[in-house]
């Protein structure tokens, strides 16, 4: 069978499995997700022995150490896709909810009501645990799902898929509501996109350059997420202690996720002060800085800051530091260069604060909080399928809700249009 053949086959697969989904009680998809976060646990070792073929690979390969951290799937994070799966089961089920009803002049009752989106294909690269956390959200949201991963993660993934598979299976469900795709090649990725007839909707979970190619091929609806360009604004009234600790966990704990800050912003008024403890304080962390040349006057040892550095997402230990003048010249420089993902300002002035938020229309705009708790997980969304930094249909880090849409329902006593 052809590559081609075998995504149609696929896509329909899905599309057949959604239908069952779709009418699945609540009860059902929570029991059904509780026993797929023992089965990851209980088979923790089949999936550790998968992981570490991806990992032999990929140092063999030669990928950096942020790529290498975003593949381990080590107990912790095995740990952690089984919670996530417990969280989504414990969260409220949105299919079915009726988002309010009124009565027309003529006696009609209308009102409307979640369903699912149907089949939702999500193709995504490095990260493992998002087989698992993809998969929680969408069967819980009675949706089928159609999973691609990157080559460099295929044998976690597969091995993940077919421990959640046997699942669906054991419980007499469709197992096509949940497959993950076997073969590596591009041209999969090209075939599943034109499925237009069966597949719903297409959210590409990667870096840029794989987002501009699914967005440009694709016949499907795309949720996009070309980066995460996120800025911190330590404000002049900030509090030293606090900016510090905020500011390195947000460059330093993770710093190959895309809510980890990218840009530094420090207000002029505390700039001799605040720049020379920051830089001392990244470099005791292995962070290289580079800044603009007021931040240079206050750190000479910082290389040189260029226009490319404002737009860069480094996804390493690499941060860009810029002396702005003001709140405002904050807002500019992040409306100017920012992804619409996250931005964060510290500051013990209300009213910036409120300014701040009202006026950076970033997908999550956060007051004294690291970048990095924008994450379903974190705001309690359970796990996440990804951050939508597009405005339609979703916006921020995506949950239940957000994968479901409405219908209208409308209840008559005979009435007729006259």
């Amino acid at each position: 069978m052809s590559v081609a053949d075998q995504m149609v086959t696929i896509a329909k697969d899905a599309k057949a499995a959604s239908n069952r989904l779709a009418s699945l009680s609540s009860a059902v998809k929570n029991e059904l997700l509780l026993n797929m976060a023992n089965a990851l646990l209980h088979q923790k070792e089949r999936i550790s022995h998968a992981n570490e073929k991806d990992l032999s690979a990929a140092r063999h390969a030669g990928l950096s150490a942020a790529m290498i951290d975003r593949l381990i799937l080590n107990d912790e994070r095995i740990r952690g896709m089984a919670q996530g799966l417990r969280e989504v089961a414990e969260l409220p089920d949105p299919v079915g909810e009726v988002t309010g009803m009124w009565v027309r002049p003529n006696g009609l009752q209308v009102g409307r009501m979640r369903i699912p989106l149907g089949v939702i294909g999500i193709i995504y690269e490095s990260r493992p645990n998002v087989t698992a956390d993809a998969a929680g959200l969408c069967l819980k949201s009675g949706n089928a799902v159609i999973l691609r991963g990157g080559k460099e993660a295929i044998h976690s993934n597969l091995a993940i898929g077919q421990i959640l598979c046997n699942e669906l299976e054991r419980m007499g469900l469709p197992s096509a509501a949940l497959q993950v795709i076997q073969t590596t090649e591009r041209s999969a990725v090209l075939e599943l996109l034109k499925c237009e007839a069966q597949i719903d909707l297409i959210i590409p979970r990667g870096g840029e350059g794989l987002i501009h190619f699914v967005s440009e091929h694709s016949r499907i609806p795309v949720i996009k997420h070309y980066k995460g360009v996120c800025h911190t604004f330590v404000d002049s009234s900030a509090d030293y202690d606090e900016a510090e600790k905020i500011c390195i966990n947000a460059k330093v704990q993770r710093p190959g996720v895309c809510n980890a800050m990218e840009t530094l912003l420090v207000h002029k008024d505390i700039a001799e002060t605040f720049i020379p403890r920051i830089a001392a304080a990244m470099r005791a962390q292995s962070v290289e800085l580079r800044g603009c040349e007021i931040t240079r006057e206050f750190a000479p040892a910082l290389a040189p800051a260029n226009e490319e550095d404002w737009f860069a997402e480094y996804l390493d230990l690499t941060l860009a530091v810029r002396v702005v003048e003001s709140l405002d010249d904050a807002i500019a420089h992040i409306r100017q260069y920012g992804s619409l993902h996250t931005d964060v300002i510290v500051t013990r002035d209300y009213e910036h604060s409120q300014r701040f938020i009202r006026e950076v229309n970033s997908s999550v705009v956060m007051v004294n909080a690291s970048s990095r708790f924008s994450d379903g997980n974190q705001l309690g969304l359970g796990a996440e399928i990804g951050i939508s930094t597009t405005k339609l249909h979703s916006f921020g880090p995506m949950g239940l809700e957000d994968l479901t849409t409405r219908k209208f329902i409308i209840f008559g006593a005979g009435q007729i249009r006259q």
